[in-house]
């Protein structure tokens, strides 16, 4: 008798599935965390962008160089518009932005809960990193990007 791959019994885990689970939480919880408390400790630029040489980071080139603002121009202020709780202003600086760090907020509080519970991010993981979903993010940030270019800023 042929056994199939359904008989054979499952290999030991090394670490029970809760534990698994809660450290992709403080992996994602880690990562989260990593770039939206120093969104919130910047001070949004008034020009709408800019706020990212407060890291250190270079002034952006495009917009002397090409006349027109870059795909992520203005997503540094917009996280620290919307970690500053101003999110209309966030969105009108720079729509993809403030979605982004919404959804970095959102994956915080979930992954700090899963962290908690012991609950499985990894159906909404594999859900977040389809194809469908990806290429869903990067015409929200062409969008956004247009918008700029729209309002030369």
């Amino acid at each position: 008798m042929v056994e199939t791959i359904s008989n054979l019994p499952s290999p030991p885990q090394t670490l029970p599935t809760r534990a698994w689970n809660r450290a992709l939480a403080l992996l994602i919880l880690a990562f989260t965390l990593g770039l939206l408390v120093p969104a919130a400790r910047l001070q949004p630029d008034p020009s709408g962008m800019g706020t990212h040489t407060q890291l250190g980071l270079p002034p952006c080139p495009w917009p002397t160089t090409y006349g027109y603002p870059c795909p992520t121009c203005g997503v540094t202020t917009a996280a620290a518009l919307a970690a500053h709780g101003r999110l209309i202003e966030a969105l009108i600086v720079q729509p993809a932005g403030a979605l982004l760090t919404v959804a970095l907020a959102a994956a915080a509080l979930l992954s700090a809960y899963a962290l908690v519970t012991g609950i499985s991010l990894k159906p909404l993981l594999g859900a977040a990193l389809r194809p469908a979903t990806l290429w869903i993010i990067v015409m929200i940030v062409l969008l956004a990007w247009g918008y700029k270019v729209m309002l030369g800023s």
